[in-house]
């Protein structure tokens, strides 16, 4: 295979032009040369926006889905009536302030608006810390176990505990306490938490179908029902159950997982991602093609405790980020 020699950013300094080859390992090297325990966020950035935009778009995607089917979740859900009436401006807003805190870090202006927008639409409604504990966790977990099955590598043990630092980090600005500290005891949270909680509701069910909808709404109409039916084949019985949707035709499952692994070992082949993709670039995300401030995503209205976030103010620098292609 040529290896590609085009200009490049520096791994080193990523705001450097450089013309040296880079292995298809080059940002695993990189990581490796990393401190999970105090440099998580940049790992787990170069993970997500170089080594794996794809995968952890989707698989955090699946995360969230798997939230629904907890009654006490998958019920407020649906009585806000934002998960199934502007499902995709749901979509939208949560990938963008995950998105900006992640691209800006904890620290910066952004970051502390993106977490500040978020606690003031938590804080609204009357949600348990065992619920925020739990979808914190599928956070941490789904990403690593959807890499297993999926990904062209699976996560190193590095990127394993950046990812478990990082979102304990975002759980500690949401205010949780007592939160795992190791990837084994998020892990045990998720699974024990599911055995005892997933359970058939019709709210949750609401968001389900909205949900399989807006993502079968990202392709062509002719192929929209053949992709829902494979979205449900990639649901493990557990969830599919709980959502009381009948079991897909176990050749049609079997084919639709070959698949996702077939094109993991596709995307192994591939020279490394030099410059990093972000959600917002993708075609997935269509409710701001103008550009937005982090500042008016998500829901508004009275708060129904304090609305701050516990980690202070964001600057008063204005928070705003722009349409790729529009100028600042």
């Amino acid at each position: 295979m040529t290896t590609l020699r085009a200009a490049a950013y520096s791994l080193d300094d990523p705001g450097k032009k450089d013309s040296s080859p880079m292995n298809r390992h080059a940002w695993l090297d990189r990581i490796h040369a990393l401190d999970p325990e105090t440099e998580y966020t940049e790992i787990y950035r170069i993970s997500s926006l170089h080594e794996f935009p794809w995968d952890t778009n989707q698989s955090l995607g699946f995360a969230l889905y798997r939230t629904y089917a907890v009654p006490s979740i998958g019920r407020l859900l649906a009585r806000t009536g934002e998960f199934t009436g502007r499902t995709q401006k749901r979509y939208d807003d949560t990938v963008l302030i995950l998105e900006a805190v992640l691209e800006h870090g904890f620290d910066s202006p952004q970051g502390r608006e993106a977490i500040r927008r978020m606690n003031q639409m938590h804080q609204r409604y009357e949600i348990s810390d065992e619920d925020f504990r739990y979808v914190l966790a599928t956070f941490v977990v789904v990403p690593k176990r959807w890499l297993d099955d999926y990904g062209w590598r699976p996560y190193s043990a590095a990127e394993v505990r950046a990812s478990v630092n990082y979102y304990r980090e975002l759980g500690r600005h949401m205010g949780l306490r007592d939160l795992p500290e190791s990837f084994g005891e998020f892990e045990r949270l998720l699974d024990e938490y599911e055995r005892a909680n997933f359970a058939f509701d019709q709210g949750g069910r609401s968001v389900s179908d909205s949900t399989l909808d807006l993502m079968a709404s990202w392709y062509p109409a002719l192929t929209r029902p053949a992709m829902r039916l494979s979205s449900i084949c990639l649901l493990d019985d557990p969830l599919r159950e709980a959502f009381a949707y009948p079991a897909p035709p176990a050749l049609l499952r079997k084919a639709v997982r070959a698949g996702m692994r077939l094109r993991g070992r596709f995307v192994r082949l591939l020279p490394p991602r030099r410059e990093p993709h972000y959600a917002r670039d993708g075609r997935q995300v269509r409710g701001y093609p103008n550009g937005y401030e982090i500042s008016e995503l998500g829901t508004f209205g009275p708060a129904a405790r304090p609305s701050a976030c516990p980690f202070g103010a964001a600057a008063p620098e204005t928070a705003a980020q722009k349409a790729p292609g529009t100028a600042s």
